[in-house]
């Protein structure tokens, strides 16, 4: 008879070592290599395998799958119209970003229409309903379990069949099969296969939430990811009221679809636009501000970014960049020095993205450098302005991708001008009642702007 033996599974990708190592091998993180009980399967090799069914693409049919559609329309979108029957989606998110109340609220409106269980391993029943009844949920047909043991929840929906089903936190439940505590690798692997298969066999769409690390990866391995249909972030600062659902892998959509809702006192609500959100206080002819239109998958999104130069009392000027990449800031500071003959190495350079949104597309350089320009000049940019083109090395303005859809939104907020990259060539789609700047290089941008 077979034995069991120990092995060593590493955290970030998976892989597996027969024996402790410093450094996996395979991914070269450090200290990631954990014990396992590897068992051997009794079932395996003993039962005649069955015949591989084999179908031609023409004979299958490929049939329309009715989705489960919510009212929650900023969710329904960042999945591509609505969840998937029998697919496993994976919600990760720092703790108290509000993960446990988004899949709450989405299970409640869809126990509307079809039988739903809610799963947590963390909490009682008393205390899931003190959190319902605070978000104001009361459906009869919502269904509450306190359960750790994976075997009971896929028991459960293979008999009772529900629509949906969700497990808060996958790193709380475990299989009584295995040795390994709740939360280790093995535990994450085994359980996520057997909500897997139970998703597919019965069609029952599974919510996972997951945790995260410090350095705000999904914990456990990268497998993980891997098994699951759908892997979604929630993202947003404790202290902001915007949470951002982002979405990293979708097999029925597209990704890097983006969900905006607002943290309230009876749970999150949805923000149907995003971009009047964000510039709802935006202080008008206030210098060091810029406004940008970035794009957060399909969607069009306009944001502030603001700037604060001063000249510093350091021998090394500080850098600081809170909602846009820390590298990029430093890249535009040294193409303004260099190419726009601007003295900002002189000078301590802070910027920020209003509103807790971050931004990384490049189609905001243009913004960010006029914001940085308008600061140390102290001169406003027209507040009916917005700022749209990706800035090279050698201080020249590069077209983005969809332009005419993000001057569309731009007009649609009423903004009158847009300043641009120079077409090379045939003519651009402007929106009715709004004006293109165009300009070839930095230096030229902030001179039609009147911040040079």
């Amino acid at each position: 008879m077979t034995k069991s033996r120990t092995t060593y599974l590493c955290s970030a990708c998976g892989a597996r070592q027969p024996r402790w190592l410093g450094q996996c091998p395979s991914c070269g993180t450090w200290n990631s290599l954990e014990e396992a009980l590897e068992r051997p399967n009794a079932s395996r090799g003993s039962a005649r395998p069955s015949a591989l069914r084999v179908s031609r693409l023409d004979d299958v049919r490929a049939e329309q799958v009715a989705r489960l559609q919510t009212p929650i329309s900023e969710w329904d979108r960042v999945l591509g119209g609505g969840i998937v029957p029998g697919s496993v989606v994976l919600v990760g998110g720092d703790p108290g970003v509000g993960k446990s109340t988004l899949l709450m609220q989405i299970a409640d409106a869809v126990a509307a229409r079809a039988p739903v269980l809610y799963v947590s391993g963390e909490e009682s029943l008393p205390q899931i309903a003190i959190r319902a009844r605070r978000l104001g949920l009361s459906n009869t047909e919502f269904r509450l379990a306190a359960e750790n043991d994976v075997t009971s929840i896929v028991d459960h929906v293979r008999a009772e069949a529900p629509r949906l089903v969700v497990v808060d936190s996958i790193q709380s439940v475990y299989d009584p099969a295995g040795e390994s505590p709740p939360g280790s690798v093995t535990q994450l692997r085994e359980c996520t296969l057997r909500l897997h298969e139970v998703a597919k066999a019965t069609d029952t769409a599974i919510l996972l939430i997951g945790h995260v690390t410090k350095e705000g990866t999904l914990a456990g391995p990268k497998l993980l990811e891997h098994m699951v249909d759908v892997v979604l972030y929630l993202e947003g600062e404790r202290l902001q009221a915007y949470r951002l659902l982002r979405g990293v892998k979708n097999r029925f959509g597209a990704t890097n679809e983006v969900g905006v809702f607002e943290m309230r006192d009876a749970g999150l609500a949805e923000v149907r636009n995003p971009s009047a959100a964000f510039l709802t206080d935006r202080v008008r002819g206030g210098s060091g501000s810029a406004i940008v239109v970035v794009l957060e998958g399909t969607r069009p999104m306009l944001a502030e970014v603001q700037a604060l130069v001063h000249r510093s009392a350091l021998a090394v000027p500080r850098r600081m960049a809170n909602g846009i990449d820390f590298n990029r800031v430093i890249l535009l500071c040294a193409v303004l020095a260099k190419r726009g003959g601007v003295a900002v190495h002189e000078c301590d350079v802070h910027v920020n993205v209003v509103g807790g949104l971050r931004i990384e597309e490049t189609a905001a350089d243009l913004g960010t450098a006029l914001a940085i320009l308008s600061s140390l000049r102290d001169v406003p940019i027209d507040p009916e302005t917005v700022a749209i083109g990706e800035v090279g090395l050698a201080g020249e303005l590069r077209t983005v991708s969809q332009l005419g859809l993000r001057l569309r939104e731009a007009a649609k907020l009423g903004f009158r001008s847009a300043i641009v990259p120079k077409r090379k060539e045939g003519a651009r789609e402007t929106p009715a009642g709004m004006r293109t700047i165009e300009a070839s290089t930095l230096r030229e941008a902030s001179a039609l702007i009147g911040v040079q």
